[in-house]
């Protein structure tokens, strides 16, 4: 598919940037779905409230899977109201509604 450049207008300074189409053709061989909303200068400035470039891993939890009963880690604090499932069953379950 041949890509061409986009103009987008940053949802936090309302600047326009150009997504382009390098930029696309990465983004679809790596599976991403959505454009970009910011501008590299606010995408720069949200990564650094964030924290920067150190990397924190997540607090995971452990639960039982609600399909298969395997034990498994999910990075959320599960509810008793909700299904919490294992990556496998989430997985396959995420094909079948495609």
């Amino acid at each position: 598919m041949a890509y061409e450049d986009k103009t987008i207008q940053c949802v936090d300074c309302g600047k326009e940037f150009t997504f382009s189409a390098e930029e696309q053709e990465l983004f679809a061989q790596r599976g991403y779905e959505n454009e970009p909303k910011r501008c590299m200068d606010c995408r720069a400035a949200k990564k650094q409230r964030r924290g920067g470039d150190s990397y924190r891993p997540r607090e995971m939890f452990t639960a039982v899977c609600a399909n298969c009963g395997k034990d498994t880690e999910v990075p959320f604090q599960p509810r008793q109201d909700r299904p919490v499932y294992c990556w496998d069953c989430y997985s396959k379950m995420k094909e079948s509604r495609s």
